[in-house]
């Protein structure tokens, strides 16, 4: 555990504990930055001397003074007697739901849990870590009566979430802010941190397809291989990754020229295959002389030093590396300079790992908190690395983000990050770090991938099969089964283990695997929807069950099923033995959410495998769907086809929408897509009438054939039509 009393210099320590009252409420400054945002500090020296926040999108500029005794959450401040730390404190209601604390090992419902925000190398990691890759000192409470606030902790330091009574943060050298988000439901709370921290930019819509990788997918010839046999077999999947083992001696920015002689060609080859294609960058940069990124680096005196204003070195992948300052913009930009080679190769997307970072043979896992940044005023001016480790991995994110932007202007970029901060969800998605194949980590994988989301995180998704080790063909077909529905969705596993690709474990586990691709593709429409609405409102892409109905205490902990968006329940089976049922939403109105599947490919339905989750729609909504593709763009029209899935509420009526644009470039932001409600109504004679009820946007609407299904309990109605005509269901 950390101390911070060995850690602090002692005059900091004895200021703490002997010039130190407790603030009253009338010494607590608090103001309003949002419409239902507040920000406390503990007095007004507090605030004085507030430092940059890192977790905004933007400066807030204060909107007016608040009286502190007339908001319903209330912080308190102080300082722990025996360690000196900072503590911010909340009192909750007895009833109280706690979520969030980003990247955190179990169970969705974390009262009683402590974690702590300090980025960590946490491989094979389990139930007892309090650490792992990410920090988001943030907590969402949901009271009894489904109305909800969120907490955070503006601080980049290293600081505890202690949830055992109540909330309570505890930093180390700084008396940070706590921000108080209000909101009628949960939902309302995660849009005021979307325009809080910012929400994601849509990402180009190969990155929403499947991904496979593994450490490391080599020789080239290795890649080739992969990437037919998912033709050839009819697996859908968009990426193909390129683990450290393409480099040469894991040199950044290099390719080993046995392995991968012509990476260009590869890519080339790829692309014409449908494959897009993803390559590892981590920080660490091999110290030695006569290679050009450390030498351009040392021309450029872009290295982090040390307490004695050395260099600092540690040991990674390539042996002894040097690391880059990203808390410089000038450094930031000499790294996005190198991806402008990089890129030329024909690159679509890079994987930033061991950012947070990582160092090997030393206790800590990690540089020394004494380490120096001279970090740019407008991110808070020059400090120690214990002050700005929890970012380094997402400035690192930040500048690898601008440096594929400026290459490739007219594409979406796609980073994923392992280390990242909160509000770092504005340059890439994460993962849920290195997990392990087994049973524990794929009942876990669910509340992680929805308590990073609930800390604002929407791109994210685990391992698929387990990082570690090595487990079974059932283990991966149950994971595979929900995996393929979650936002970021990629198998991977780790260097001398068993291979793991879909058709690894033989031909049962082959077509589960095919099953549940496929729903994910023709969920496609549906899915980049969803996409599309957490970058405009900041919502998560998968929600926890309990978002249906924030006032049923029933769902506050249910955790092995989620919701995609509003309208679709995905329940999974996450035991061996597949006996834990999941609670469901109550009806609405007396209308239950409906089960519904698809046929599958060998001629019944997905929904006899029982390795597939079952799937629910919410009374009263409409979800779009398509046939199945291979991958993004493998038809000349992607949007030849359309599929409405129809389940009407009490009122006979449904509603839903989509969202399409190119799925790639930046066309959308000038109008360029089209956002369809459409809107189901039940007419006197009983039949269906579907419509679209609005439509907005430049992008043209195609006669396209429209497929809808009508859900009715077990049975089910359907029929054909033209999109944009009304279509008429008859019910007998």
């Amino acid at each position: 555990m950390f101390d911070f009393a060995k850690t602090a210099p002692a005059a900091i320590v004895a200021s703490c504990l002997m010039g130190w009252t407790m603030p009253t409420a009338a010494q607590i400054v608090a103001d309003r930055l949002d419409s239902n945002i507040i920000r406390f500090d503990a007095s007004r020296a507090a605030a004085e001397n507030r430092r940059v926040s890192m977790a905004f999108v933007r400066p807030f500029e204060s909107q007016g003074s608040v009286r502190v005794l007339a908001q319903r959450v209330q912080p308190e401040f102080s300082v722990d007697e025996t360690t000196g730390r900072y503590v911010a404190s909340i009192r909750t209601e007895p009833g109280t739901s706690l979520y969030g604390t980003g990247q955190c090992a179990g169970a969705l419902l974390r009262n009683g849990h402590v974690t702590e925000t300090w980025n960590y190398d946490a491989f094979g990691y389990g139930l007892g870590d309090r650490n792992l890759y990410t920090a988001h000192p943030w907590v969402l409470a949901v009271r009894p009566d489904g109305t909800a606030y969120g907490v955070l902790a503006d601080t980049t330091e290293r600081c505890e979430i202690d949830l055992r009574g109540g909330i309570t943060f505890r930093g180390v050298n700084y008396q940070f802010p706590v921000i108080v988000i209000e909101g009628e439901t949960p939902q309302e709370v995660m849009k005021g941190l979307g325009r809080l921290t910012g929400t994601i930019e849509m990402p180009p819509k190969w990155a929403v397809g499947y991904h496979q990788c593994r450490y490391s997918y080599n020789p080239d010839a290795r890649v080739r291989e992969i990437a037919r046999e998912f033709r050839k077999r009819n697996l859908p999947a968009d990426v193909i990754w390129m683990d450290i083992d393409y480099m040469d001696g894991y040199r950044v920015f290099t390719f080993d020229e046995e392995q991968f002689p012509d990476p260009a060609g590869l890519n080339a080859w790829l692309r014409e295959l449908g494959w897009s294609n993803v390559w590892m960058i981590d920080p660490g940069v091999k110290k030695e002389e006569g290679y050009f990124v450390y030498d351009s680096g040392t021309e450029h005196d872009v290295w982090v030093r040390d307490a004695n204003g050395e260099v600092y070195t540690g040991e990674v992948w390539p042996g002894v590396c040097v690391f880059p300052d990203y808390l410089r913009a000038d450094v930031r930009e000499w790294w996005a300079g190198l991806y402008e080679d990089f890129m030329g190769m024909g690159i679509d997307g890079v994987w930033n790992d061991m950012n947070e970072p990582a160092v090997f043979n030393v206790a800590s896992k990690t540089m020394p908190e004494d380490n120096r940044h001279e970090a740019d005023e407008e991110l808070g001016g020059p400090g120690d690395h214990a002050r700005y480790h929890n970012v380094y991995g997402m400035m690192m994110l930040r500048a690898t983000r601008e440096g594929v932007m400026a290459v490739n202007p007219d594409k979406r970029p796609f980073v994923l990050s392992r280390a990242n901060f909160i509000g770092g969800h504005r340059y890439g998605a994460t993962w849920t770090g290195d997990n392990s194949a087994n049973w524990e980590h794929l009942e876990m994988s669910i509340p992680m991938s929805l308590n990073l989301s609930l800390s604002g995180q929407p791109f994210v998704g685990p391992d698929i099969g387990g990082f570690a080790y090595n487990g079974d063909g059932e283990l991966f077909a149950r994971w595979m089964g929900y995996g393929a529905l979650l936002p970021f969705s990629r198998g991977h596993t780790a260097k001398g283990n068993i291979d793991k690709e879909p058709w690894s474990f033989g031909p049962e586990v082959e077509a589960t695997s095919r099953r549940a691709l496929e729903r994910r593709y023709r969920l496609m429409p549906y899915i980049y929807t969803q996409f599309w609405v957490s970058s405009q409102t900041g919502l998560p892409i998968m929600a926890p069950t309990f978002f249906a109905d924030p006032t049923d205490m029933a769902l506050r902990s249910e955790d092995d099923s989620f919701l995609l968006g509003e309208d679709l329940l995905v329940a999974a089976r996450v035991t061996p033995e597949a006996d834990r049922v999941p609670v469901l939403p109550r009806p609405v109105d007396g209308v239950a959410w409906a089960k519904f599947d698809f046929p599958s490919f060998d001629g019944g339905r997905d929904s006899k495998d029982m390795h597939q989750p079952d799937l629910y729609i919410r009374p009263g909504s409409i979800i779009t769907a398509a046939p199945v593709t291979q991958f993004f763009g493998d038809r000349p029209d992607s949007r030849d086809e359309l599929h409405l899935i129809v389940h009407l509420n009490a009122q006979g009526n449904a509603e839903g929408t989509l969202y399409e644009d190119a799925g790639e470039g930046w066309g959308f932001k000038e109008g360029e897509y089209l956002l369809t409600t459409y809107r189901a109504r039940t007419r006197r004679d009983g039949s269906v009438s579907i419509t679209v009820a609005s439509a907005e946007g430049e992008m043209p609407r195609s006669d396209r054939p429209v497929h809808v299904r009508l859900i009715m309990g077990d049975a089910e109605l359907e029929t054909w039509g033209i999109d944009g005509r009304e279509i008429i269901i008859l019910r007998p």
